[in-house]
């Protein structure tokens, strides 16, 4: 919506309430409530401030050392939270209240390298120089249960039970059941702002995916972030709870982020050669770069412990690096034709933050059309069982050791981002390790 029709609905009385956030690392809308009049007065044009500590806390908020960007030493100060309007939207679910999310920027007015927008940002104007755009859209997967929130953390999320009885994928019937909150999560949706295309039942029980409308990345990764936390909003309404876990239950399919992605230059597809009615040189060339550069990247497409309990063979995510033309195995699946031909990069879960996930395949991609790489020959059967193909990285550990390593997203990002990154996934490795896990006491507390 625009600055004037906010101000238009405050007068009418419609909206008292602007909520003003920025997504953390995590993927989290964090900031503050605003009274919708002080928001008009000061914030608009002004911004507000937050602690720059908000970029070094874990999932409990703890602030943790190690940190150049913000620390103890210098006292955490402030980071202007600078907002875009161009994301000014009411959210339908909530009442007689707006959202517009914000860029963490320094005093100087600078954009703050470390910040998930800031990364994104940054491939866009890569991008731009080159007078190309992108367009992407995520495939979100989330779980839902009948349990509230509430009663899963009392609970310490065990025995929850499943909206359906039985894998429902591409099922009408059972998903009906859920249809109260489905139908609510597309039309609200899309009232917010966010596009969606369609739902349907996924591969396990009480699974569901929706599916955004394809739109430039920033557009589609502000609006997958208020996605997440709209669903668990309007879950936590209807006395349920919903989950982006990427590995729930080990005997099931998890849930995933896939991206797709295509370049444009005018309004050509670049991914297309008309003539030979396939991929192009330049389709092969970015496709190159992702296979080349995702896993030293990898942190970007699934940044927690459990993202990678979802790369398991025959589960429907992802093992081993490779592309094919509709061939739901290897890592990029090739659809469409086209305006319409695009890369799907099947990676990422549904744990990723979508700004961090589509700076890195924009910047590997980019990086093989420089380069001039060639994807080689389309892959063909079953990746999950071809030994001589790479593998994923086996867990966030060694992920994390990729990045390090990694000359090509120093010489992308810098060298402060990387640290950065790198620094935070080893203290979720850390605290993963200090831990005492179910499986545990499970295996040892009797029988060792």
């Amino acid at each position: 919506m625009k600055l004037s029709a906010l101000k238009s609905q405050v007068r009418q009385g419609e909206i008292d309430t602007v909520i003003v956030a920025f997504p953390d690392v995590l993927g989290r809308l964090v900031g503050k409530r605003f009274t919708a009049t002080y928001f008009l007065d000061h914030v608009a044009e002004h911004g507000t401030h937050g602690c720059n500590y908000l970029l070094t806390v874990n999932m409990e908020m703890d602030p943790m050392d190690g940190f150049k960007v913000a620390n103890w030493e210098s006292g955490f100060g402030d980071f202007e939270m600078s907002p875009d309007l161009d994301t000014l939207r009411v959210l339908p679910w909530q009442e007689a209240t707006a959202l517009v999310l914000c860029d963490y920027r320094h005093d100087d007015g600078s954009l703050v390298a470390e910040a998930p927008r800031s990364l994104l940002h940054g491939q866009l104007s890569a991008l731009k120089k080159r007078g190309l755009k992108s367009g992407m859209a995520s495939e979100l997967e989330f779980l839902l249960f009948n349990d509230s929130y509430r009663e899963g953390h009392l609970s310490d999320y065990s025995h929850l039970t499943p909206s359906s009885d039985y894998r429902i994928d591409y099922h009408t019937m059972q998903p009906t059941r859920d249809e109260v909150i489905l139908r609510a999560i597309r039309n609200e949706m899309t009232a917010a702002g966010i596009p969606i295309e369609s739902s349907k039942g996924e591969w396990s029980q009480g699974q569901h995916e929706v599916n955004f409308v394809y739109r430039a990345p920033l557009e589609m990764a502000d609006g997958h972030v208020i996605f997440k936390q709209g669903v668990k909003e309007i879950a936590d309404l209807n006395g349920k709870s919903a989950s982006f876990m990427p590995k729930f239950a080990a005997e099931e399919a998890g849930n995933s982020c896939h991206i797709h992605v295509s370049i444009t230059k005018g309004q050509k597809n670049l991914f297309w050669d008309a003539k030979k009615k396939a991929g192009s040189k330049f389709f092969s060339q970015f496709l190159g770069g992702l296979l080349k550069y995702s896993p030293e990247l990898c942190y970007f497409f699934a940044p927690t412990i459990n993202a990678y309990k979802r790369y398991q063979s025959g589960s429907w995510a992802p093992t081993k690096m490779a592309w094919g033309h509709d061939n739901r195995t290897v890592g990029f699946r090739v659809v469409g034709h086209g305006q319409a031909f695009r890369i799907e990069n099947r990676m990422p879960g549904a744990d990723a933050n979508p700004y961090l996930a589509f700076a890195a395949t924009l910047a590997a991609g980019l990086a093989g059309v420089e380069e001039g790489l060639d994807a080689g020959s389309v892959y063909s059967g079953n990746a999950y069982e071809d030994k001589s193909l790479a593998s994923l990285p086996r867990n966030l550990s060694e992920s994390a050791a990729l990045l390090d390593k990694s000359e090509f997203a120093r010489k992308t990002f810098g060298d402060q981002v990387v640290d950065f990154y790198v620094h935070t996934a080893r203290l979720e490795v850390e605290a993963f390790d200090s831990s005492i896990t179910d499986w545990e006491r499970r295996r040892y507390f009797e029988r060792i």
